[in-house]
């Protein structure tokens, strides 16, 4: 065990694993991580906190995080190469591990022009790959970046990456998501999937190479609310492909929930049965409280527990 994490109990154990996703508030209210965790609370192996994603301001992730393992819970700390230097990093490495928290995943974040401090700079440093290579040598070697320095205690995380089976070119994705691999990657979780024809053409390309063998893949999954949604994010969404079919149900159902809801659970069905996926990632969009109710439908509950 790299961190000894439920996450990584769960996926050693070779149980089919689940995370969610909490949105931190954006200001201090504590109250708004609370009544989202609660829904979350024993419906997840992890809860994934954004890190100021879409380039919005919100609450830390490690802040938010840290509130979480108080509550019991336990988080998957995103952070971005967006916001930091690498010294900025490390340091947050170094407080994040100290807070407890066991499970980190590595990304860019988005670009500051689609949030709402468009004048911000950009940092980026290094990149998501940079990143896992960073954490991976602070955490089996012992070193800073560059090993030029020794730490004084021990960094263990259990270290996860993003993967988009979706954006072009195709052929490319397989190859980047190797090289994050290398770089360190314990686990994946990917885009949410609404063409399961191509992941499943992404997840061949995967087998393929072995690297499901290498890595735990957690295939993101998000209900749909309704027709409007679904047409919003297939035109506007960047690296999210919405079949017509699907489009189509939404915008005909007399209830665009519930008939989201049944896609979902569809699919939660269709990916557990893909050679190499190892769990899922629900991302419920402020939708929280629906959580217990798909995974129920998708006979995820309860979740195993470790002994």
């Amino acid at each position: 065990m790299k961190a000894g994490s439920n996450l990584e109990g769960i996926l050693e154990k070779g149980e089919f694993a689940v995370t969610g996703e909490l949105g931190p508030p954006k200001g201090n209210d504590v109250e708004v991580i609370k009544k989202k965790a609660e829904f979350l609370r024993g419906n997840v192996d992890a809860i994934n906190v954004t890190d100021n994603q879409t380039s919005i301001v919100r609450m830390s992730s490690i802040a938010t995080s840290a509130i979480l393992i108080q509550m019991g819970l336990e988080p998957v700390m995103q952070m971005v190469t967006r916001d930091r230097n690498r010294i900025a990093i490390q340091s947050d490495v170094f407080g994040a591990t100290a807070l407890g928290i066991k499970n980190m995943l590595c990304l860019s974040g988005d670009h500051q022009t689609f949030g709402n401090q468009t004048g911000a700079a950009n940092v980026f440093d290094i990149d998501s790959i940079q990143l896992l290579q960073c954490v991976k040598t602070m955490r089996d070697e012992g070193m800073l970046l560059g090993n030029e320095e020794e730490i004084e205690g021990k960094v263990h995380l259990f270290i996860g990456a993003a993967a988009n089976p979706f954006a072009d070119p195709f052929e490319f994705r397989v190859i980047r998501l190797a090289k994050k691999v290398q770089g360190g990657a314990d686990f994946i979780q990917t885009q949410c999937i609404y063409d399961m024809e191509r992941f499943k053409e992404w997840m061949r390309m995967v087998r393929n190479r072995g690297l499901h063998k290498k890595v735990h893949i957690l295939a993101g999954v998000t209900p749909l609310k309704s027709g409007g949604m679904a047409r919003y994010m297939a035109k506007n969404v960047a690296g999210i492909t919405i079949p017509d079919s699907i489009i189509d149900r939404m915008v005909k159902a007399e209830k665009g929930a519930s008939e989201g809801i049944k896609i979902c659970v569809e699919q939660i069905e269709q990916l557990r049965e893909i050679e190499g996926v190892h769990g899922i990632h629900l991302m419920a969009i402020e939708w929280e409280h629906k959580v217990p109710e798909i995974l129920k439908e998708a006979g995820l509950l309860p979740r195993p527990q470790l002994s």
